[in-house]
């Protein structure tokens, strides 16, 4: 059965009839006014997109659910008099706001558009349905250019003398039907179908193939939806928006989404229908304006606007049409948001008890709470700005003005910051909003199209720019006397809808303030502004309660005690991966160069002691920020031709003094023979981490020894250190085990030196799939694990991160062989694998055995839930996704029920 009435399903069932469908069906059940209609499931898109053509009975079940549509309304489709009219919408299970197709009007023709005229008694209304069909239809299902039609009514109005739409006449409106069907025959060959049925079948395969556009597979990528859930069609009788000035349309939200306030917020244009609110083609009216045009219609708008709410326990977005004061409900579902709001409408429901703590923390993300750390403008800057829209999308942005979609990609290419500037924009856009960090347009609302998408995407959109005349063909925008041509620079402020000429100076996001320097501090940088203040509680509270439930510890990753100390500020609990070659960088890298030049152990080993007091304050300085938290400490990591001249510049350095007839530097001479002899192919597969520390013993030894030292005096001190010794790259168990014997042997003497008995866990890096599936064996000689996810990605995928990420990822990508970089998200699938395999061996052998993680994976939020869910007792992070990191482990601990104390 591929064909479903609205009143057989309920929001439960999205993967079957997509989330338009389901809630349409849950609408049904609630009692609310939904227009009669049914759903052509996924499945049936499914099979049309498999085998080219629609399933064999799908026409027989549409022509059953047809009928049933007939009945309830009490008009047939196809009739010459009172017409049945339908519209034919997309529907996935995810939302993917303007992507796919919608066709409105459907069954209209040259015989029954009389007949809708008698009906209605509105002949304008009937000849402006039926241009509405052509153009839609034509775009749509006979992929003819929209701007060919646009070009025809503007046309028209111009032959008319009018400024909009609602002011041409049904005559009018003849001579563009007339003037549009001309087109679908140049366009095409053909005449525009007069069948409905024959425009009900062509509009449902458009939505199945709309599935497949490049612009739907575009924003799938970009939000990592599944290519193969198909969408559904939802088949509904028409009720019009455009019958006059009882009538209208809109889109409506139960709570501000772009700063998550209670209120009445949403956009309304009378006569009208629902995709010119939509599209943003016209200017629209705030919902509120409504009560004064129709008290009746509002006042029970507001009363299902609260149901919904309170049935879905969230912020919803609801279309609606009014028929001559007739209020029917279109659509509804769980409104996109800005990040500000996300963290106050969840903390709101937690006080108004239509949710928990537990519930409210999945309604928030790492990546929202990312997006509330960013800078924004200075108020106090004194800028003025140029002009004036709605902030649809909070954020700052600075950029260079462009025009188009290949303008923004030229830029982004060119690592150059664009704002994308329109009229409005629609779904093909997209590749243009991406390519931008922000979007300008002159019309719409804040339930535009570009308000939406871009509220999706987190990226800073004004809109509804009314000064801005914005020419895309000229590429120039004016405002008043101001002209500003494509690679001018301006700054949009997301939140004010403040536009300006130039760069605008930033400051800090009062929530980073928060995170950095605590509540207290917060509070007094918002100057008392009651909306900053709110925010900063509504973050609080859920991060605060993010850390009361979470298992997973969160550290950070931190080479110097001024990283560490801004890792424990934003709330680290310890230190998970010390890189100490990053120490060895600038004027140090001599003393490794003279460990490599020298020509017999004494040398070396004078070159080393030089170090050891310098490693010492290294670790003291480290050790002391961190007081009372682990430390994980890095044993130096990379090969030996990163502390060494470039072969390729110092051959030629030398050649060059030959060519002259100069005799070469004796130390260049000397650097070339030692980078030749140490010179490899692939390096990060080569002499580095235990491998260099077992060809090179000193360099362990020494690092090893500072460690203990540095420990010895903190102690002495009465601090509480608490270093943790970790050998990188280790393959096999023997490896270890030579390195901890002699990391042993020299505890011991730093202890029996000072008298101060030292016990340092040793442990290593799991970055090897060998080390991973022999990861029993290695735990004999490790007291804890932590995954480098970066060498271990490489080195499963047999990938060069360097190299792959420039040369095939954008293919790869646009293929479907990913969906996103396993750099970012980690590869659960392979890379995971050998992760929770190494997790149970390890444990097995050793019960007790300490296992994170300290890849850049151990920020991604994704990825932290996955290592939740594998059992892992920490994850590190760069110090500024540690908060990210705090949250997402919260999230990760409420979402499978398995909270805890970190």
């Amino acid at each position: 059965m591929y064909v479903f009435n609205f009143s057989e399903g309920n929001k439960d069932q999205k993967d079957l009839l997509g989330g338009k469908g389901a809630n349409l069906a849950e609408m049904v059940n609630m009692g609310l006014p939904v227009p009669p209609g049914f759903t052509i499931s996924t499945e049936a898109c499914k099979a049309y997109l498999a085998s080219g053509q629609s399933p064999a009975n799908l026409r027989v079940e549409v022509t059953m659910a047809l009928r049933q549509t007939e009945d309830a309304i009490g008009r047939h489709f196809g009739a010459d008099e009172e017409p049945l009219l339908l519209s034919v919408r997309s529907g996935a299970k995810f939302s993917m706001p303007g992507m796919m197709e919608t066709v409105l009007n459907v069954g209209l023709n040259d015989t029954s558009v009389e007949g809708m005229a008698r009906f209605a008694g509105d002949e304008r209304f009937a000849w402006d349905s039926y241009r509405r069909l052509i153009q839609m239809f034509g775009k749509t299902v006979l992929d003819i250019e929209g701007d060919l039609f646009a070009e025809a009514l503007d046309a028209q109005k111009e032959k008319a003398g009018v400024k909009s739409d609602p002011e041409l006449t049904a005559a009018d409106h003849k001579e563009v039907v007339a003037a549009y069907k001309q087109i679908v025959l140049d366009q095409t060959g053909e005449d525009f179908p007069q069948d409905p049925r024959t425009q009900l079948d062509m509009a449902i395969e458009a939505v199945f193939n709309s599935w497949n556009t490049e612009r739907a597979r575009l924003y799938r990528r970009r939000e990592r939806i599944p290519d193969d859930l198909g969408t559904a069609v939802n088949v509904m009788a028409m009720v019009f928006g455009n019958l006059g000035e009882t009538s209208g349309t809109g889109v409506c939200f139960t709570r501000d989404p772009s700063s998550g306030h209670s209120g009445v917020y949403g956009d309304y244009l009378s006569n009208a229908q629902g995709e010119d609110v939509v599209a943003g083609i016209r200017n629209t009216l705030p919902l509120s304006k409504l009560e004064e045009l129709d008290p009746k219609s509002y006042k029970e708008l507001r009363a299902a606007m609260r149901r919904l709410e309170t049935h879905y326990r969230d912020l919803c977005d609801i279309e609606f049409t009014i028929e001559r004061g007739k209020l029917w409900m279109l659509q509804t579902r769980v409104g996109k948001r800005t990040a500000a709001a996300a963290f106050r409408v969840a903390t709101q429901l937690v006080d108004e008890h239509l949710i928990t703590l537990d519930e409210a923390l999945g309604r928030v993300s790492g990546m929202q709470l990312s997006q509330l750390l960013f800078p924004h403008f200075d108020a106090q800057s004194g800028v003025k700005p140029l002009a004036k829209g709605l902030g649809a999308s909070p954020g700052a942005s600075v950029g260079e003005v462009v025009f188009d979609n290949a303008g923004a990609i030229a830029k982004k290419e060119a690592g150059v910051k664009c704002i994308l500037v329109r009229r409005e924009t629609s779904p093909d856009d997209l590749p243009g909003m991406v390519a931008s960090v922000g979007v300008l347009t002159a019309r719409g609302g804040k339930t535009s199209h570009a308000a939406v998408v871009a509220r999706g995407m987190g990226m800073c959109a004004v809109v509804g720019a009314e000064a801005l005349k914005v020419d895309p063909a000229g590429k120039t925008v004016t405002v008043g006397t101001t002209v500003l041509n494509e690679g001018d620079v301006i700054a949009i402020d997301g939140a004010t809808g403040e536009i300006f000429v130039g760069e605008v100076p930033v400051v800090d996001s009062p929530v980073m303030t928060y995170i950095s320097e605590g509540i207290d501090a917060a509070q007094h940088a918002a100057h008392g502004d009651p909306e900053t203040l709110d925010l900063i509680n509504s973050v609080d509270r859920l991060l605060r309660y993010a850390d009361g439930v979470r298992r997973l510890r969160v550290r950070a990753n931190a080479d110097t005690a001024e990283d560490a100390l801004r890792a424990r500020e934003r709330g680290a609990q310890g230190i998970g991966l010390c890189r100490t070659e990053h120490q060895f960088l600038g004027e140090r890298r001599k003393y490794v160069e003279s460990v490599i030049l020298a020509d017999n152990p004494e040398a070396s080993q004078a070159a080393l002691d030089e170090l050891v007091p310098i490693q010492r304050q290294d670790f003291i300085e480290l050790l002391t920020v961190m007081d009372g938290l682990p430390t994980t400490i890095r044993l130096i990591d990379p090969p030996l031709h990163e502390f060494l001249p470039d072969l390729t510049e110092l051959s030629v350095k030398v050649a060059v003094a030959e060519a002259k007839g100069e005799e070469p530097d004796q130390h260049d001479l000397k650097l070339l023979t030692a980078v030749q002899r140490t010179h490899e192919a692939n390096p990060m597969l080569g002499l580095r981490g235990v491998r260099l520390g077992l060809k090179i013993p000193g360099l362990f030894d020494l690092q090893i020894r500072a460690i203990a030292e540095a420990t010895v005096q903190l102690l002495g001190e009465g601090k509480r250190p608490k270093p943790e010794i970790m050998v990188p790259l280790v393959g096999s168990v023997r490896e270890l085990q030579i390195i901890r014997d002699r990391a042993e042997a020299i505890l011991a003497d730093v202890s029996t030196t000072s008298g101060v008995k030292l016990q340092i866990p040793i442990g290593c890096m799991i970055e090897l799939p060998r080390a991973a599936l022999t990861a029993g064996r290695i735990a004999e000689e490790a007291e804890f694990f932590s995954f480098g996810t970066n060498d271990l990605t490489q080195t499963t995928w047999g990938f060069s991160r360097d190299d792959v990420e420039s040369a095939f990822f954008a293919d790869y990508l646009e293929a479907g062989v990913l969906t996103i970089s396993p750099f970012e998200t980690l590869d659960a699938l392979g890379v995971g694998a050998l992760v929770r395999m190494g997790v149970a061996a390890g444990r097995e052998t050793r019960p007790d055995i300490h296992v994170g993680v300290c890849g850049e994976h151990g920020g991604d939020p994704e990825s932290i839930h996955f290592f939740h869910d594998a059992g892992l007792d920490y994850v590190s992070c760069s110090p500024f996704r540690v908060p990210v990191a705090r949250l997402e482990a919260g999230r990760a601990a409420v979402a499978v029920g398995d909270a805890g104390t970190a």
